[in-house]
């Protein structure tokens, strides 16, 4: 059987996904056949481009058109359109899925994941961190107690795209469109890979304390001589507490000069420590009990996660990489009618998050979840 795909949204995302679909049965033989069917977007020229490009067979600039013709929709659209489209097509019982931060708000996630749950098919969401090779090789660690009981955790995601109070308005500066700055764009991931490592052993975070801060309060709108003002977080940061007693620390900036996509965690338990950076995706430093410093491992031998699909060992992987092996898991489950996580279950679980670090900068105080 041939899945047939459709997919809202052209840009960032929309290459993304796009690249790791055609680039499935190169490297991953045994992934179902996919025909991508469909491109959605409102500029129809824009759109016709962007099909040509990413190798659509047809576009519609109405997702209601689509969502009952295909066996998967890729909703990658800005955060204020995940929800309308992704409920309509779960009701219609197709699998979606859809970018991060599952929604602006978390009665939109709710919803979403309500339907889900109704529609009983895959719903993916994506947080395409938990498929890094060297990822995956930390939770195998943290697995087998490598590292002991959990006691602290530590989480940052550092950008710099919005250093400059020049750079042109977009849709992610906006309440109403994205729900939040740099805490739904990059403190989601962050909550999420942290939900995923140690979840199991130190259990769900159970209470926070939150901070929000705008530097910039408005911005020039691209093309014209006007400004909007900026309704978002530029960074956040925020002390959690989990259900065994470990404490953790996160952070998120777009306006952290000289970080361009510095995603890190920490991990530290009774027996050891691991480190991560996304700008090193390929290694992950490791110390084990009784080790004097840390270990850098190199996560690229053939019997490392998802490598034995790539390159010879030393032969480094890269950022996209991440989104071919989420795509190969999630159409398998749409193929074989299986689950797949990270889940519109585990969307909202990080939406829940988000959400009390707003009330408790709000409100000034811890906010228990």
């Amino acid at each position: 059987m041939t899945l047939e795909v459709g997919v809202l949204g052209y840009r960032f995302m929309g290459k993304a996904h796009a690249n790791a679909m055609a680039r499935l049965p190169m490297f991953f033989p045994d992934a179902p056949d996919i025909e991508r069917t469909v491109l959605v977007g409102r500029d129809e020229d824009a759109l016709s481009d962007a099909a040509d490009r990413l190798g659509f067979d047809s576009i519609a600039t109405d997702w209601a058109d689509v969502i009952d013709d295909v066996d998967a929709f890729y909703n990658l659209g800005p955060n204020h359109v995940h929800a309308e489209p992704s409920i309509a097509a779960l009701e219609a019982g197709t699998p979606v899925f859809c970018e991060k931060p599952l929604a602006p708000t978390l009665d939109e996630a709710e919803r979403m994941a309500a339907a889900a749950r109704e529609a009983d098919v895959p719903a993916g969401c994506a947080f395409n961190y938990r498929f890094v090779p060297a990822i995956r090789y930390a939770k195998g660690l943290l697995e087998d107690g490598e590292l002991g009981e959990i006691r602290h955790v530590r989480g940052r995601y550092l950008q710099d795209w919005l250093v400059d109070p020049e750079e042109p308005w977009s849709w992610r500066n906006d309440a109403e469109l994205a729900g939040s700055g740099a805490l739904g764009d990059l403190g989601a991931h962050t909550v999420d890979l942290l939900r995923f490592l140690v979840g199991d052993l130190a259990g769900e975070m159970t209470r926070v304390s939150g901070h929000l801060r705008t530097f910039v309060d408005e911005r020039p709108v691209e093309g014209g001589d006007e400004t909007r003002p900026v309704t978002v977080d530029d960074a956040y940061s925020a002390q959690v507490a989990f259900e065994n007693g470990a404490m953790g620390t996160l952070e998120a900036s777009r306006v952290a000069a000289g970080h361009k996509n510095d995603h890190t965690v920490e991990i530290h338990g009774s027996k050891g420590s691991l480190r991560f950076s996304l700008e090193r995706l390929n290694e992950l430093e490791v110390l084990r009990e009784g080790d004097r410093g840390y270990e850098t491992v190199l996560v690229t031998d053939a019997d490392d996660p998802y490598v034995d699909h790539w390159w010879p060992p030393g032969h480094v992987l890269g950022w996209e990489h991440t989104f071919v092996h989420e795509n190969d898991e999630f159409l398998r489950a749409v193929d074989e009618g299986g689950e797949f996580h990270p889940s519109f279950e585990d969307g909202l679980a990080a939406q829940r998050v988000l959400a009390a670090i707003e009330e408790s900068d709000e409100r000034g105080e811890w906010v228990s979840l």
